[in-house]
């Protein structure tokens, strides 16, 4: 076996000998790390990346010099996109003639470009997301602003590398006197690394440029200060500035992008049907996609109130109307559609670039100075061509002086030489000519030698002193070097600058909360004697005239009954006061919606709140009013127990009252919380019992306590009765006290006829003659003529009453029936619906 083996391995070797191969040892891990890296720098600098200098991608920069060198210019007739595809293809990149097509659509669009860099004529695709017409179809030519990315190309600015079959020679890169970079963005996807640079207003990096010209030094944010963000070519609006400052600092962040919405017909009263108009899109958005998302969404009824959908987009701009129910509330549905679609996006800016033949993650400022130290080198270059040129005419006009002012000798010298050379070499020796100088005499026209041609050289040699000193003056002085370029960024500014599209707003673009989603009504809150909570939107009651039976509001077990009802909004955070001294604190919204005839959810299982605790009151409120109260010291919330005590507390207090309870007061054995009212400190209290007996004085009497105080004496109250009311006036108020009895009775008497109580802790004055047949007070409110009543009885059965039908009577009347009742059945509950919520 080893023979046949050893007889195998000589074979191979004399092989080797004969064909001239030598064998090469190689580690085969080491051969698959050599050959990847190789094809990732490949990849990297040789296509996904941009360099930093002229920002442009090898295809982008050879398909934009191939133009050039067909002299496809943007005042030459247009050329075939073919004949360009196939020029680039063939002389320079020879990667395939899709790359190179859609690298000449992309640079035409001026959807995707900020600065077009190439001037189309034909179909060049769609914001639609439709795609070019093949390349035989259209035609192209440079735009303007290309041909400045390529000016003095000719006069050694920039290095030149063989092409891929060294049969020809190629740009390393552009002379690009714009921060093409910058202005018009980058992205691609390399191995193991990425681009995505946003473009920007070609004036506000110009001034960027220019500001660090004056000031190297200049921190980012005066930078920020011209150069505030990107600039899309779609427009949109960025929200939002902390993104960008990442971005521009560390090179990375990322920026969130809104259309530009407009609202139509709705602010206003109009016959015209309610419009959302979207007139800008976030960059790189697909419109005819977004409108198919939207009618998906529409459809699957994930956004409701939507009612016709159309793309009236035209050559004069963008269009996408968007109609909506008439009583729709347009800002619940535009945070859907922002936050369903893509009328919202993010962009993430990665500022990668390739920086002397290597990637490196910028910085707006070393993005900026890289580009000034490109510039730096292209006008040195630049100078130091014009000057060899110009010292090259001068040198020769000096040779043309001195054979004019010996006109008569050289041609003497001329004529006596026998042929050209000797001519030249006599009139070397005669006048200590260059070789230069004396060819050009013997080229000089006769038409030379008249006075005005004279002239004209006498003055292009003065001209030529003056631009040799220039340039001589940029070579040797740095300042006068970056003060040209600054003047020649400025003459771009003025050439090309525009507008900005994109709009910055610096607030930031938080993440939806639930509440955007939820459209503000007006809604009922009930709550039953065993604990059961339940929210229903205030319309599901009409409205009847005084003595009507009502509706079931709810269903009741036999055992249960409702306690209390509340109206208020369903976007309010709820402050619930339970009878044993304890707050919690919810959203409105956070109590389930039930049916009209449903029980509601059991509270423990909203609160938690302890065995044998009940909620006595339900405090709407804003997150505003907590703030208001902390800057103006003059919300309170004013409580009152059963026994008669009341309590002053600011409602700043429990403005960190979230999810977990905290005590609201404290209380003796027996007593307990009955009723809570947010209320100024100038107004007057009025304390109500089951009796019938008020009592009307100042809450200036009253002093602020801290949260866990138990309060002062407010009422003193006589044997078998409690209190059961808390009401908060206006002084000097016209407003009505209402009193309504358990048998459905009611009164409302002016507020005039109550005495103001000079001292809190009085017996009270009687409010109501009250008798068996109506019972005892249940509830007391404060209102006016414009006002309306929601009753509940035990048994759910709920009723709307205007105010105004219950006549007003004197302080020791008996009142009139307000509710109809069944003979087993009593008012449990009595809300009032302010005159801002009342409706037909």
């Amino acid at each position: 076996m080893s023979n046949d083996l050893d007889k195998k391995n000589q074979e191979e070797r004399e092989k080797i000998k004969v064909t001239g191969l030598q064998e090469i040892p190689a580690d085969i891990t080491d051969e698959i790390k050599t050959s990847y890296l190789n094809y990732a720098m490949s990849v990297i600098i040789g296509r996904a990346i941009p360099d930093v200098r002229d920002g442009l991608k090898p295809v982008h920069r050879r398909a934009l010099y191939s133009m050039y060198k067909l002299g496809n210019t943007h005042d030459k007739p247009y050329k075939k996109s073919a004949r360009i595809v196939g020029d680039t293809l063939g002389k320079y990149h020879p990667h395939g003639d899709t790359a190179v097509y859609d690298t000449i659509v992309r640079m035409a669009q001026d959807f995707s470009y900020r600065y077009p860099l190439v001037d189309g004529q034909g179909n060049f695709g769609s914001i639609d997301g439709d795609s070019a017409a093949a390349m035989r179809y259209t035609e192209v030519r440079m735009s303007l602003i290309a041909q400045e990315m390529l000016a003095d190309i000719k006069k050694d600015t920039v290095d030149f590398i063989p092409n891929f079959d060294n049969s020809l020679e190629e740009p390393s890169v552009l002379p690009a006197p714009v921060p093409q970079l910058l202005i018009n963005g980058s992205s691609g996807i390399a191995v193991g690394m990425a681009t995505n640079i946003p473009p920007h207003n070609l004036g506000e990096v110009i001034d960027a440029c220019v500001l660090l010209i004056d000031r190297p030094e200049a921190p980012l944010a005066e930078i920020m200060k011209v150069l505030p963000g990107p600039d899309f070519p779609t427009g949109a609006t960025i929200c939002g500035v902390s993104g960008i400052k990442e971005a521009y600092q560390t090179g990375k962040g990322i920026i969130t992008l809104q259309a530009k919405v407009i609202s139509e017909n709705i602010e206003k009263k109009s016959q015209h049907a309610p419009t959302l108009v979207v007139k800008e899109l976030p960059y790189q958005v697909n419109k005819a996609a977004l409108v198919e998302r939207i009618a998906a969404l529409v459809q699957d009824k994930k956004i409701t109130d939507i009612t016709a959908l159309r793309d009236e987009s035209d050559r004069n701009g963008m269009r996408i109307v968007i109609e909506l129910k008439k009583n729709a509330n347009h800002h619940i549905i535009l945070n859907n559609l922002f936050k369903h679609t893509n009328l919202q996006t993010t962009f993430g800016i990665n500022m990668m670039a390739i920086v002397e033949g290597r990637p490196k993650q910028l910085s707006l400022l070393e993005a900026l100075h890289y580009f000034l130290n490109h510039r730096k080198t292209v006008v040195v270059r630049r100078s130091q061509y014009d000057l060899k040129q110009a010292q090259d005419r001068a040198h020769i006009l000096e040779g043309l002086k001195i054979a004019l002012a010996n006109i008569d000798e050289v041609i003497q010298i001329i004529k006596k030489s026998k042929d050209v050379d000797t001519a030249r070499q006599n009139l070397i020796k005669q006048f200590q000519l260059s070789e230069k100088q004396a060819q050009a005499i013997l080229d000089m026209r006769l038409q030379r030698l008249t006075s005005l041609e004279i002239k004209k050289l006498e003055e292009e040699y003065l001209e030529l002193i003056k631009k040799i000193a220039y340039l001589q003056e940029i070579l040797a002085d740095e300042r006068k070097l970056m003060l040209t370029i600054r003047d020649e960024l400025i003459d771009l500014k003025n050439r090309y600058a525009d507008n900005r599209l994109t709009q910055i707003v610096k607030e930031e673009k938080e993440d939806f909360v639930l509440e955007d989603f939820i459209a503000e009504e007006d809604i009922v809150i009930t709550y039953t004697k065993d604990g059961y909570l339940k929210r229903l939107p205030l319309n599901t009651y009409r409205k009847q005239r005084r003595g009507g039976r009502g509706v079931i509001g709810m269903g009741v077990k036999e055992e249960d009954l409702v306690d209390n009802l509340y109206i208020t909004t369903n976007l309010h955070d709820i402050l619930f006061f339970s009878n044993k001294g304890t707050v919690y604190r919810r959203k409105a919204y956070q109590i389930p919606e039930g049916g009209r005839t449903s029980r509601g959810i059991a509270v423990v299982n909203l609160l938690g709140i302890q065995k044998g605790e009940k909620i006595t009151t339900v405090i709407p409120i804003r997150e505003e009013e907590f703030e208001k109260s902390r800057e103006t010291d003059d919300l309170y919330l004013y409580m009152a127990t059963r026994q008669g005590k009341v309590k002053k507390v600011a409602l700043h207090a429990f403005a960190s009252l979230r999810n977990k309870e905290i005590a609201a007061i404290s209380l003796v054995e027996g007593d307990e919380l009955i009723r809570v009212r947010l209320s100024g400190a100038a107004e007057n209290v009025i304390l109500t019992t089951r009796k019938g007996k008020s009592a009307y004085f100042s809450g200036k009497q009253i002093r602020p306590m801290g949260r866990t105080a138990m309060g002062c004496r407010g009422i003193t109250l006589a044997k078998n009765d409690y209190l059961i009311d808390l009401s908060m006036v206006q002084p000097d108020s016209d407003e009505d006290i209402l009193l309504i009895t358990e048998n459905g009775s009611g009164k409302r008497t002016p507020l005039k006829f109550y005495r103001l109580a000079k001292t809190r802790g009085g017996k009270g004055v009687k409010s109501i003659q009250l008798n068996k047949e109506r019972g005892e007070v249940v509830s007391v409110k404060v209102v006016n003529e414009r006002d309306e009543l929601v009753l509940i009885s035990q048994k759910g059965i709920i009723i709307r009453v205007p105010v105004r039908e219950i006549s007003r009577t004197g302080r020791n009347s008996i009142g009139v029936k307000v509710m109809n009742l069944d003979q087993d059945d009593k008012v449990a509950s009595v809300a009032t619906v302010p005159q801002s919520h009342v409706t037909n």
